[in-house]
């Protein structure tokens, strides 16, 4: 799926996309959004925490 990739490419390169992986950062570093990234993974992949 070249196109696809192509997108999110463009996208990352945006203002936008640097915005929001900012956001990420930020939210990484919060000891609490972290758990919550992970219970949410967890859930995803089939498991209950």
């Amino acid at each position: 799926m070249p196109g696809m990739l192509e997108k999110i490419k463009q996208f990352s390169r945006s203002p936008q996309g640097r915005r929001a992986a900012e956001q990420v950062r930020r939210a990484s570093a919060d000891p609490r959004r972290r758990a919550q990234a992970r219970q949410l993974l967890g859930r995803l992949r089939g498991r209950r925490h």
